[in-house]
């Protein structure tokens, strides 16, 4: 007589599906946060229109000509003899100094010499006094920010138009304790923006009037890096920083990439854990002023 499969049997084996299921996608997501978290950390500003990077087996260095403010002018990736880190200083300096551009020195966990930081200090480069060390986070795609609700707030796409560009631009200096940016090289490195093909901007205004900024830059399917987060102070405390993080992670999970990565500063970093970002790293900034 042949034998029956007992009723109970079919729950089992769908139990045991799904448990492998739960265990693939947990490995799948595990894979996904090593790989986001790698990129956060490893990450390194590709030359780009607008952009030049000079790489040496002891530093890395980028240089933005049209945006000549510490930051996006930096040294970073410092590994040298503790022998050469004078001579690397030097070089350095001599770089940035032919150009007539200020910059900062971005140091990671790894930089050597392990002393580098006093080594600055002794040829004058202090800590950045808004911002002197920001946090590496990254949050997952799939990571629900809801867009709050605002009254009169509207995004726009602020690389499409000069003046909205310029708007945005204005609120980021405002922000950023920096100093207005002519509108030739502001004009060209939104050219550059477009040019690069990855690059979003974004303006956010309320009732007509620019209250928020904010970039992104889509690197997949690897992440989308989200930077140039600014609110004026005005519009503070209503929700916007929240509104420009939710829109970018939209657009970062139409674009396909894994996730986001983020510098979170002083007064961004609590925002963003916040929302769910998880710090992974940091990066302390040094700003150099050439030669006392």
């Amino acid at each position: 007589m042949a034998s029956q499969a007992s009723p109970s049997g079919t729950p089992m084996i769908r139990s045991r599906r799904q448990r492998r299921i739960a265990r693939e996608n947990c490995a799948m997501a595990e894979v996904l946060q090593e790989g986001l978290v790698e990129f956060a950390n490893r990450f390194r500003q590709p030359p780009a229109p607008g952009v030049e990077v000079i790489q040496t087996s002891r530093y890395r260095v980028t240089l933005q000509p049209d945006y000549p403010i510490p930051g996006p002018n930096s040294a970073s990736w410092v590994r040298a003899p503790a022998s050469e880190a004078d001579d690397v200083i030097r070089e350095v300096r001599k770089i940035f100094g032919s150009r007539d551009l200020p910059f900062m020195w971005i140091l990671d966990p790894d930089t050597e010499p392990v002393d580098f930081p006093d080594l600055l200090a002794a040829h004058g480069s202090l800590p950045e006094p808004h911002s002197p060390e920001v946090a590496v986070m990254v949050l997952g795609i799939g990571s629900p920010i809801e867009a709050p609700s605002i009254p009169g707030l509207m995004l726009h796409d602020a690389l499409a138009d000069a003046e909205l560009f310029a708007q945005a631009d204005a609120v980021n200096a405002e922000a950023f304790h920096d100093s207005a940016r002519d509108a030739g090289p502001r004009e060209r490195r939104r050219r550059d923006m477009l040019a690069a093909g990855n690059r979003l901007v974004l303006l956010a205004t309320i009732a007509g009037e620019p209250a928020g900024s904010a970039g992104l830059t889509l690197y997949p399917p690897a992440s989308a890096i989200i930077n140039g987060g600014a609110v004026r102070e005005k519009f503070r405390g209503r929700g916007v920083y929240r509104a420009l993080v939710a829109e970018r992670l939209r657009m970062a999970r139409e674009a396909g990439v894994a996730g986001l990565s983020v510098w979170g500063g002083p007064m961004s970093a609590p925002i963003l854990q916040r929302l769910g970002f998880q710090k992974v790293g940091w990066r302390r900034f040094y700003l150099d002023e050439g030669p006392n």
